[in-house]
Protein backbone atom coordinates (compact mmCIF):
# COMPACT_ATOMS: atom_id res chain seq x y z
CA UNK A 1 0.00 0.00 0.00
CA UNK A 2 1.48 3.35 -1.21
CA UNK A 3 2.23 5.69 2.35
CA UNK A 4 -0.03 8.24 0.68
CA UNK A 5 -2.70 6.57 0.57
CA UNK A 6 -6.26 6.90 3.21
CA UNK A 7 -7.55 4.49 5.72
CA UNK A 8 -10.76 3.97 5.86
CA UNK A 9 -12.59 2.44 8.92
CA UNK A 10 -15.48 0.98 8.26
CA UNK A 11 -16.32 -1.41 11.22
CA UNK A 12 -18.73 -4.44 10.95
CA UNK A 13 -18.64 -3.84 7.41
CA UNK A 14 -18.57 -5.95 4.52
CA UNK A 15 -16.67 -5.23 1.06
CA UNK A 16 -18.33 -6.15 -2.07
CA UNK A 17 -17.41 -5.74 -5.65
CA UNK A 18 -19.66 -2.56 -7.45
CA UNK A 19 -23.07 -3.76 -8.27
CA UNK A 20 -23.94 -4.44 -12.61
CA UNK A 21 -26.89 -3.74 -13.82
CA UNK A 22 -26.76 -5.26 -17.43
CA UNK A 23 -30.44 -3.66 -18.62
CA UNK A 24 -30.99 0.02 -18.04
CA UNK A 25 -33.18 2.98 -20.00
CA UNK A 26 -31.94 6.17 -18.26
CA UNK A 27 -33.73 8.18 -20.31
CA UNK A 28 -37.09 6.49 -19.15
CA UNK A 29 -37.80 8.60 -15.89
CA UNK A 30 -39.64 5.43 -14.13
CA UNK A 31 -43.04 7.68 -13.96
CA UNK A 32 -46.48 6.01 -14.82
CA UNK A 33 -45.99 6.94 -18.67
CA UNK A 34 -42.35 7.01 -19.28
CA UNK A 35 -42.79 7.41 -22.97
CA UNK A 36 -44.83 10.32 -22.58
CA UNK A 37 -42.52 12.29 -20.50
CA UNK A 38 -39.74 11.34 -22.63
CA UNK A 39 -41.02 13.22 -25.32
CA UNK A 40 -42.15 16.19 -23.42
CA UNK A 41 -38.37 16.69 -23.00
CA UNK A 42 -35.85 18.30 -25.37
CA UNK A 43 -32.39 16.83 -25.35
CA UNK A 44 -30.48 18.85 -22.74
CA UNK A 45 -33.46 18.09 -19.98
CA UNK A 46 -33.02 14.28 -21.26
CA UNK A 47 -29.68 14.17 -20.83
CA UNK A 48 -29.93 15.86 -17.46
CA UNK A 49 -32.51 13.85 -16.17
CA UNK A 50 -30.57 10.90 -17.26
CA UNK A 51 -27.34 11.26 -15.45
CA UNK A 52 -29.48 12.05 -12.46
CA UNK A 53 -30.56 8.64 -12.86
CA UNK A 54 -27.26 7.01 -13.50
CA UNK A 55 -26.31 9.02 -10.03
CA UNK A 56 -29.73 7.41 -8.67
CA UNK A 57 -28.24 4.21 -9.34
CA UNK A 58 -24.79 4.70 -7.94
CA UNK A 59 -26.12 5.60 -4.86
CA UNK A 60 -27.30 2.25 -4.61
CA UNK A 61 -24.32 0.59 -5.18
CA UNK A 62 -24.66 0.43 -8.94
CA UNK A 63 -21.63 0.90 -10.34
CA UNK A 64 -21.56 0.34 -14.01
CA UNK A 65 -24.97 0.29 -16.21
CA UNK A 66 -25.49 -1.10 -19.43
CA UNK A 67 -28.20 1.34 -21.40
CA UNK A 68 -30.12 -1.25 -23.74
CA UNK A 69 -32.10 2.01 -25.67
CA UNK A 70 -31.80 5.42 -25.54
CA UNK A 71 -32.87 8.52 -27.91
CA UNK A 72 -30.13 10.28 -29.94
CA UNK A 73 -27.62 8.01 -28.50
CA UNK A 74 -27.78 10.31 -25.59
CA UNK A 75 -26.36 7.44 -23.30
CA UNK A 76 -22.74 7.92 -25.24
CA UNK A 77 -22.85 11.26 -23.67
CA UNK A 78 -23.70 9.89 -20.12
CA UNK A 79 -20.69 7.70 -20.82
CA UNK A 80 -18.20 10.45 -22.14
CA UNK A 81 -19.18 12.09 -18.72
CA UNK A 82 -18.67 9.16 -16.42
CA UNK A 83 -15.34 8.96 -17.68
CA UNK A 84 -14.31 12.32 -15.27
CA UNK A 85 -17.35 12.37 -13.07
CA UNK A 86 -16.51 9.88 -10.50
CA UNK A 87 -20.39 10.52 -9.29
CA UNK A 88 -21.52 8.69 -12.15
CA UNK A 89 -21.39 4.57 -12.78
CA UNK A 90 -19.21 3.32 -16.07
CA UNK A 91 -21.76 3.39 -18.59
CA UNK A 92 -21.91 0.84 -21.32
CA UNK A 93 -24.29 2.23 -24.00
CA UNK A 94 -26.32 1.04 -27.02
CA UNK A 95 -27.94 3.97 -28.42
CA UNK A 96 -31.39 3.55 -30.45
CA UNK A 97 -32.15 0.28 -29.90
CA UNK A 98 -32.70 -1.72 -33.85
CA UNK A 99 -36.48 -2.17 -33.95
CA UNK A 100 -39.02 -2.99 -37.14
CA UNK A 101 -40.93 0.10 -38.52
CA UNK A 102 -43.41 0.55 -36.11
CA UNK A 103 -41.71 -1.89 -33.81
CA UNK A 104 -41.43 -1.94 -30.31
CA UNK A 105 -39.83 1.32 -28.81
CA UNK A 106 -39.83 3.06 -32.50
CA UNK A 107 -40.51 6.19 -31.15
CA UNK A 108 -37.06 5.78 -30.18
CA UNK A 109 -36.35 6.02 -33.87
CA UNK A 110 -34.07 2.62 -35.04
CA UNK A 111 -36.41 1.56 -37.37
CA UNK A 112 -34.03 -1.18 -40.03
CA UNK A 113 -35.82 -4.16 -41.59
CA UNK A 114 -34.62 -6.62 -44.28
CA UNK A 115 -31.30 -8.15 -44.27
CA UNK A 116 -29.05 -4.98 -46.38
CA UNK A 117 -30.81 -2.44 -43.67
CA UNK A 118 -29.94 -4.50 -40.65
CA UNK A 119 -26.66 -4.34 -41.61
CA UNK A 120 -26.73 -0.95 -42.02
CA UNK A 121 -28.05 -0.19 -38.47
CA UNK A 122 -25.18 -2.07 -37.11
CA UNK A 123 -22.33 0.02 -39.09
CA UNK A 124 -24.25 3.04 -38.34
CA UNK A 125 -24.15 2.66 -34.68
CA UNK A 126 -20.64 1.15 -34.62
CA UNK A 127 -19.54 4.23 -36.22
CA UNK A 128 -21.23 6.52 -33.31
CA UNK A 129 -19.17 4.19 -31.40
CA UNK A 130 -21.73 1.86 -29.30
CA UNK A 131 -20.58 -0.78 -26.96
CA UNK A 132 -23.18 -3.17 -28.13
CA UNK A 133 -26.13 -3.93 -30.14
CA UNK A 134 -29.77 -3.67 -29.51
CA UNK A 135 -32.38 -5.46 -31.26
CA UNK A 136 -35.98 -6.04 -30.75
CA UNK A 137 -36.73 -9.39 -31.61
CA UNK A 138 -40.05 -9.30 -30.57
CA UNK A 139 -42.64 -7.01 -29.25
CA UNK A 140 -42.63 -5.53 -26.14
CA UNK A 141 -45.28 -4.34 -23.03
CA UNK A 142 -44.07 -0.59 -23.43
CA UNK A 143 -45.50 0.10 -27.01
CA UNK A 144 -49.30 0.70 -27.59
CA UNK A 145 -50.17 -2.31 -30.43
CA UNK A 146 -46.99 -4.32 -29.82
CA UNK A 147 -47.53 -8.15 -29.02
CA UNK A 148 -44.78 -9.04 -27.11
CA UNK A 149 -45.62 -12.68 -27.85
CA UNK A 150 -44.70 -11.99 -31.89
CA UNK A 151 -41.61 -12.23 -33.76
CA UNK A 152 -40.56 -9.40 -35.25
CA UNK A 153 -37.66 -9.80 -37.86
CA UNK A 154 -36.91 -13.34 -39.43
CA UNK A 155 -33.95 -15.62 -38.83
CA UNK A 156 -32.50 -14.25 -41.81
CA UNK A 157 -32.36 -10.99 -40.46
CA UNK A 158 -31.58 -11.66 -37.54
CA UNK A 159 -28.55 -14.29 -38.76
CA UNK A 160 -27.39 -10.63 -40.53
CA UNK A 161 -27.61 -8.61 -37.89
CA UNK A 162 -25.56 -10.55 -35.48
CA UNK A 163 -22.88 -11.44 -38.45
CA UNK A 164 -22.71 -7.92 -38.75
CA UNK A 165 -22.45 -6.38 -35.20
CA UNK A 166 -19.71 -9.95 -34.73
CA UNK A 167 -17.73 -8.93 -37.80
CA UNK A 168 -17.29 -5.47 -35.95
CA UNK A 169 -16.41 -6.65 -32.57
CA UNK A 170 -19.61 -6.05 -30.96
CA UNK A 171 -21.77 -8.09 -28.71
CA UNK A 172 -25.79 -8.41 -29.84
CA UNK A 173 -28.88 -8.19 -27.01
CA UNK A 174 -31.73 -9.34 -27.90
CA UNK A 175 -35.01 -8.44 -26.40
CA UNK A 176 -37.09 -11.50 -26.57
CA UNK A 177 -40.75 -12.12 -24.91
CA UNK A 178 -42.00 -14.82 -27.18
CA UNK A 179 -40.45 -18.66 -27.53
CA UNK A 180 -40.07 -18.16 -31.40
CA UNK A 181 -38.31 -14.72 -31.25
CA UNK A 182 -36.43 -16.50 -27.77
CA UNK A 183 -35.32 -19.30 -30.29
CA UNK A 184 -34.51 -17.46 -33.66
CA UNK A 185 -32.38 -14.82 -31.33
CA UNK A 186 -30.69 -18.20 -29.73
CA UNK A 187 -30.31 -20.01 -33.35
CA UNK A 188 -29.08 -16.33 -35.05
CA UNK A 189 -26.01 -16.46 -32.45
CA UNK A 190 -26.90 -13.07 -30.23
CA UNK A 191 -24.79 -13.01 -27.25
CA UNK A 192 -27.30 -11.95 -24.17
CA UNK A 193 -31.27 -12.48 -23.89
CA UNK A 194 -33.18 -10.10 -22.44
CA UNK A 195 -36.40 -11.07 -20.65
CA UNK A 196 -36.65 -14.29 -22.40
CA UNK A 197 -39.64 -14.66 -20.81
CA UNK A 198 -41.65 -16.64 -23.18
CA UNK A 199 -44.59 -14.75 -22.65
CA UNK A 200 -48.12 -15.99 -24.47
CA UNK A 201 -50.39 -13.27 -25.47
CA UNK A 202 -52.29 -13.91 -22.27
CA UNK A 203 -49.95 -16.39 -20.16
CA UNK A 204 -46.43 -18.01 -20.08
CA UNK A 205 -45.28 -20.90 -22.49
CA UNK A 206 -43.18 -23.67 -20.69
CA UNK A 207 -39.57 -23.56 -22.17
CA UNK A 208 -39.72 -25.81 -24.98
CA UNK A 209 -37.67 -28.98 -24.48
CA UNK A 210 -33.96 -28.93 -25.44
CA UNK A 211 -33.54 -24.67 -25.76
CA UNK A 212 -32.03 -24.35 -22.55
CA UNK A 213 -29.43 -27.42 -23.62
CA UNK A 214 -29.20 -25.20 -26.66
CA UNK A 215 -28.87 -21.90 -24.86
CA UNK A 216 -26.28 -23.58 -22.35
CA UNK A 217 -24.09 -24.72 -25.07
CA UNK A 218 -23.81 -21.51 -26.97
CA UNK A 219 -22.77 -19.87 -23.91
CA UNK A 220 -26.06 -17.20 -24.28
CA UNK A 221 -26.49 -15.82 -21.01
CA UNK A 222 -29.83 -14.65 -19.39
CA UNK A 223 -30.82 -11.29 -18.38
CA UNK A 224 -33.54 -11.47 -16.52
CA UNK A 225 -35.79 -8.73 -15.72
CA UNK A 226 -35.68 -9.33 -11.95
CA UNK A 227 -36.02 -6.52 -9.26
CA UNK A 228 -39.05 -4.51 -8.17
CA UNK A 229 -39.39 -1.59 -5.58
CA UNK A 230 -43.26 -2.01 -4.18
CA UNK A 231 -45.21 1.62 -4.20
CA UNK A 232 -47.60 2.31 -2.67
CA UNK A 233 -50.47 3.08 -5.04
CA UNK A 234 -49.29 1.23 -7.78
CA UNK A 235 -50.40 -1.98 -8.57
CA UNK A 236 -48.37 -4.04 -11.28
CA UNK A 237 -51.09 -4.30 -14.15
CA UNK A 238 -53.28 -7.70 -14.01
CA UNK A 239 -51.61 -9.44 -17.06
CA UNK A 240 -48.48 -9.16 -15.39
CA UNK A 241 -49.16 -10.03 -12.01
CA UNK A 242 -51.17 -13.41 -12.80
CA UNK A 243 -47.79 -14.51 -14.94
CA UNK A 244 -45.19 -13.73 -12.44
CA UNK A 245 -45.79 -17.07 -10.76
CA UNK A 246 -44.90 -19.27 -14.00
CA UNK A 247 -42.15 -16.42 -14.61
CA UNK A 248 -40.74 -17.63 -11.58
CA UNK A 249 -40.57 -21.18 -12.27
CA UNK A 250 -39.32 -20.82 -15.65
CA UNK A 251 -36.57 -18.91 -14.51
CA UNK A 252 -35.79 -20.85 -11.41
CA UNK A 253 -35.83 -23.89 -14.15
CA UNK A 254 -32.85 -21.94 -16.12
CA UNK A 255 -31.01 -22.06 -13.10
CA UNK A 256 -31.05 -25.61 -12.05
CA UNK A 257 -30.18 -26.41 -15.73
CA UNK A 258 -26.70 -24.15 -15.27
CA UNK A 259 -28.01 -21.49 -17.42
CA UNK A 260 -25.91 -18.22 -17.46
CA UNK A 261 -28.49 -16.22 -15.15
CA UNK A 262 -27.25 -12.28 -14.55
CA UNK A 263 -30.15 -9.27 -13.88
CA UNK A 264 -31.29 -6.61 -16.16
CA UNK A 265 -33.95 -4.66 -14.30
CA UNK A 266 -34.97 -2.57 -17.34
CA UNK A 267 -34.77 0.10 -14.81
CA UNK A 268 -36.75 3.28 -15.56
CA UNK A 269 -39.73 1.67 -17.40
CA UNK A 270 -42.44 1.97 -14.32
CA UNK A 271 -42.52 3.43 -10.40
CA UNK A 272 -41.80 -0.19 -9.23
CA UNK A 273 -38.49 0.13 -11.88
CA UNK A 274 -36.66 3.12 -10.28
CA UNK A 275 -32.84 3.37 -11.20
CA UNK A 276 -31.51 2.13 -8.03
CA UNK A 277 -33.91 -1.27 -8.09
CA UNK A 278 -31.41 -3.53 -8.64
CA UNK A 279 -30.41 -4.68 -5.10
CA UNK A 280 -34.15 -5.42 -4.88
CA UNK A 281 -32.64 -8.65 -7.07
CA UNK A 282 -31.26 -10.22 -4.63
CA UNK A 283 -34.69 -11.23 -3.10
CA UNK A 284 -35.64 -12.33 -6.34
CA UNK A 285 -32.49 -14.62 -7.23
CA UNK A 286 -32.69 -16.21 -4.03
CA UNK A 287 -36.75 -17.13 -5.42
CA UNK A 288 -34.95 -19.03 -7.95
CA UNK A 289 -33.02 -21.28 -5.90
CA UNK A 290 -29.81 -19.41 -5.62
CA UNK A 291 -27.72 -19.14 -2.50
CA UNK A 292 -26.85 -15.32 -1.24
CA UNK A 293 -23.36 -16.07 -2.61
CA UNK A 294 -24.77 -17.19 -6.62
CA UNK A 295 -27.11 -14.29 -6.44
CA UNK A 296 -24.53 -11.84 -5.32
CA UNK A 297 -21.66 -13.13 -8.22
CA UNK A 298 -25.06 -12.68 -10.24
CA UNK A 299 -24.88 -8.86 -10.01
CA UNK A 300 -21.00 -8.57 -10.00
CA UNK A 301 -18.94 -11.43 -11.59
CA UNK A 302 -20.84 -12.59 -13.85
CA UNK A 303 -22.71 -9.92 -14.89
CA UNK A 304 -19.17 -8.23 -15.79
CA UNK A 305 -18.42 -11.33 -17.51
CA UNK A 306 -21.80 -10.90 -19.71
CA UNK A 307 -21.04 -7.28 -20.80
CA UNK A 308 -17.42 -7.50 -21.70
CA UNK A 309 -15.67 -6.41 -18.51
CA UNK A 310 -14.86 -9.32 -16.87
CA UNK A 311 -11.50 -8.61 -16.78
CA UNK A 312 -11.28 -4.67 -14.83
CA UNK A 313 -15.02 -5.41 -13.19
CA UNK A 314 -16.73 -7.56 -10.77
CA UNK A 315 -14.28 -8.64 -8.62
CA UNK A 316 -11.87 -7.30 -5.86
CA UNK A 317 -8.65 -7.92 -7.28
CA UNK A 318 -5.54 -5.71 -7.67
CA UNK A 319 -5.14 -4.59 -11.19
CA UNK A 320 -9.15 -4.69 -11.50
CA UNK A 321 -11.11 -0.96 -11.28
CA UNK A 322 -11.74 0.12 -7.52
CA UNK A 323 -15.72 0.21 -8.04
CA UNK A 324 -16.49 -1.19 -4.17
CA UNK A 325 -20.01 -1.45 -2.08
CA UNK A 326 -19.31 -1.60 1.64
CA UNK A 327 -22.72 -2.64 3.53
CA UNK A 328 -22.82 -2.88 7.09
CA UNK A 329 -23.26 -6.59 8.05
CA UNK A 330 -22.84 -9.73 5.93
CA UNK A 331 -24.89 -10.63 2.66
CA UNK A 332 -23.46 -13.96 2.72
CA UNK A 333 -25.39 -14.50 5.71
CA UNK A 334 -28.31 -11.62 5.79
CA UNK A 335 -29.06 -10.22 2.53
CA UNK A 336 -31.23 -7.41 3.74
CA UNK A 337 -27.63 -6.03 4.29
CA UNK A 338 -27.59 -5.23 0.52
CA UNK A 339 -29.59 -2.16 1.11
CA UNK A 340 -27.18 -1.07 4.32
CA UNK A 341 -24.96 0.86 2.87
CA UNK A 342 -21.22 2.19 4.59
CA UNK A 343 -19.87 3.83 1.30
CA UNK A 344 -19.57 3.48 -2.47
CA UNK A 345 -16.59 3.89 -4.39
CA UNK A 346 -16.85 4.40 -8.09
CA UNK A 347 -13.47 4.01 -10.10
CA UNK A 348 -11.81 4.71 -6.61
CA UNK A 349 -13.52 7.49 -5.67
CA UNK A 350 -16.21 7.92 -2.56
CA UNK A 351 -19.44 9.14 -3.23
CA UNK A 352 -20.71 11.89 -0.93
CA UNK A 353 -22.08 10.25 2.71
CA UNK A 354 -24.80 9.91 3.59
CA UNK A 355 -26.81 8.09 0.98
CA UNK A 356 -30.63 9.04 0.16
CA UNK A 357 -33.18 6.89 2.22
CA UNK A 358 -35.09 6.02 -1.14
CA UNK A 359 -31.67 4.83 -2.48
CA UNK A 360 -31.07 1.98 -0.30
CA UNK A 361 -34.23 1.17 1.45
CA UNK A 362 -35.80 -2.13 -0.36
Amino acid sequence: MPDSAAVVDLPGATLLPGLIDTHVHLAFDASPDPVAALADRDAAQTFAAMCAAARRAARAGVTTVRDLGDVDYLALGVRAAARTDRTLPEVLAAGVPVTTPGGHCHFLGGAASGVHGVRAAVRDRHERGVDVIKVMASGGNLTPGSRPEAPQYSIEELHALVDEAHRLGLPVAAHAHGAAAIIDAVASGVDTLEHASFMTADSVDDIPHGLLDEIIRRGVTLSLTLGLRPIEGFAMPPAMASRRPKLTANAAAMHAAGARIVVGTDAGIAPIKPHDVLPTALAHLAQLGMTPGEALHAITGRAAEAIGLGDRKGKILPGYDADILAVNGDPLHDPAAIHRIAAVYLRGAALATPFAASAVQP
